[in-house]
């Protein structure tokens, strides 16, 4: 059972962690400020959408808070979980895309979140989700090293078996099949994790939030004055393309909440400023563009 004291503690935390985030992320900026966007669902619930555009490093970010409610699941939902038919739900959750103007900082993603369904007569069926997930244009294994120990730090506490079980589920959920390959170099995806309880669940949960700015920032900071060129930059945009193919044909959040009625803006916060295609594009052997691609194959990035 889940008490109204226990989600309105989830909802304080993710209101909390939004603040943390874009204060943080406005000091690594150094110009930039996160405006607010607040949004009523006419359905039920609504939310508060921070963006910064043309910061000092920061081209366009978004941090999100939503909480959302309603009497009926969507289709996509009750398609794969028949079990939430007939439940009214509740989801809150904090999401975030930060696209940076230098191509050396990757592009990054996080989200926590938190879904409950209800119905008389039955117990409520609950679960926590997130992880966060990085989008590098070029190559630098000491930044891949680092987000992922980050990652496996947090995950420890809770069982040996967590980072890599984690990790695989990241690396295969930000798979682009049309590409054979990865988004990026991914991090932690978790989703549906309700054991051993409420509270373990909820520790994990604030865990992985709160990591997200150990595993950023210390890349924002390192990259963010290396100089760059329009081939660079052109090659980033052209890298951010990938990235709108996977949130527009396979994330799950996307469509969880244009179905539910989403504000739309919100949604699509997570799209790039820019992004660029190119029929058939190869980039030279040995250069710096081609040296990616080998990273975006599933691979162990700590020492064992």
């Amino acid at each position: 059972m889940v008490s109204q004291q226990q989600i309105d503690e989830v909802k304080t935390f993710l209101l909390a962690l939004q603040d943390n985030i874009c204060q943080t992320l406005e000091l690594a900026d150094g110009k930039g400020t996160f405006h607010q966007d607040e949004w009523v669902r006419a359905e039920g619930g609504g939310g508060r959408s921070r963006v910064l555009t043309n910061g000092g490093v920061i081209e366009q970010g978004g941090v999100n808070f939503s909480h959302v409610y309603g009497d009926q699941m969507p289709a996509s939902a009750t398609a794969s979980r028949p079990e939430l038919a007939g439940r009214r739900f509740q989801a809150m959750g904090v999401s975030l895309v930060i696209h940076p103007h230098n191509p050396f900082i990757p592009t990054s993603h996080a989200n926590v979140r938190f879904f409950i369904a209800e119905k008389e007569g039955a117990e409520p069926i609950w679960w926590f989700g997130g992880g966060f997930d990085l989008t590098p244009s070029f190559a630098f294994k000491e930044d891949c090293v680092h987000w992922h120990q980050v990652a496996k730090d947090l995950c420890d506490p809770y069982g040996d078996d967590v980072y890599p079980r984690y990790k695989k589920w990241c690396d295969d959920y930000f798979y682009l099949k049309h590409r054979d390959e990865t988004r990026g170099i991914g991090g932690l995806f978790f989703d549906d994790l309700n054991e051993p309880g409420f509270d373990s669940s909820f520790s994990f949960m604030k865990d992985v939030g709160n990591g997200f700015l150990d595993a950023y920032v210390p890349i924002v900071e390192s990259r963010k004055n290396t100089p760059f060129t329009q081939r660079e930059r052109d090659f980033q945009l052209y890298r951010r393309g990938r990235y709108v193919e996977f949130n527009l044909v396979y994330d799950r959040g996307t469509l969880f909440g244009l179905q539910t009625g989403g504000r739309t803006e919100s949604i699509l916060m997570s799209m790039p400023p820019l992004a660029r295609w190119e029929y058939n594009y190869q980039p030279q052997a040995d250069s710096p563009e081609s040296k990616i691609q080998a990273f975006l194959k599933p691979r162990d990035w700590l020492p064992a």
